[in-house]
Formats: C-alpha cells, sequence, structure tokens
C-alpha cells in the first residue's frame, strides 16, 4: 500500500452488504459492510435520505478508517464513510470513478 501523507488514513472499500438502521436515534441511518480487499469493517452513515440499502452493494465509497471505532446502538462502527452535502444538507457519497480500475483497499494519495 502506498504510504498517504495524511494523518487519517483514507481507503477505497467496496459495499459488501448494507441495510436501514432504524435503532439510532439519528434519522435516515444504514449499517454498512465494506470488503477493503485484505479486511471487512462496518460503518454507520446517514444514507437513507439518497439511497436504498440495496442500491449500495457492490458501489465504491470512500473511507477514513484509522479513526478509531464507535457504537451506535450496539453497531460497531469502524470507519467514516465519506460524503458531501446535497443542496438539502444531506450525504453524498464520495467514490472513485467507475472503470478505472480502482481495487477495494487503494489508498488515497
Amino acid at each position: 500500500m502506498v504510504e498517504s501523507p495524511f494523518d487519517t488514513e483514507f481507503r477505497v472499500g467496496e459495499v459488501a452488504d448494507a441495510e436501514s438502521f432504524p435503532e439510532t436515534n439519528k434519522d435516515a441511518m444504514t449499517k454498512l459492510w465494506i470488503d477493503l480487499g485484505d479486511e471487512e469493517i462496518q460503518s454507520a452513515a446517514q444514507l437513507d435520505y439518497h439511497y436504498d440499502p440495496d442500491d449500495l452493494v457492490g458501489r465504491r465509497v470512500l473511507c477514513a478508517t484509522n479513526l478509531g471505532s464507535v457504537r451506535i446502538a450496539g453497531f460497531e462502527s469502524e470507519a467514516l464513510t465519506v460524503g458531501v452535502p446535497s443542496n438539502e444538507g444531506y450525504p453524498i457519497l464520495v467514490s472513485p470513478d467507475d472503470g478505472f480500475g480502482v481495487s477495494p483497499g487503494a489508498a488515497l494519495y
């Protein structure tokens, strides 16, 4: 893996599974299981505003992977799935372009 110049490690992951997460006290939460190539991690993100969980499976996403973990309603979120706000203020995922051969686990540099 290429060494990142950032203190925070950002890696590309592929969503292996996703489901709505209504047990939280936040709206529109989604549980994600993300394949980083050499390991699978979990993440919780407010994605149900724009994304159906079934449509997320197979999608490549950018994750901050070395921030530690946090428990959200009993679910261990091990990474921050990176997004930017839509015009309405809801998260839109940051992803590499399709068709360029970016593998799960690739690091941002």
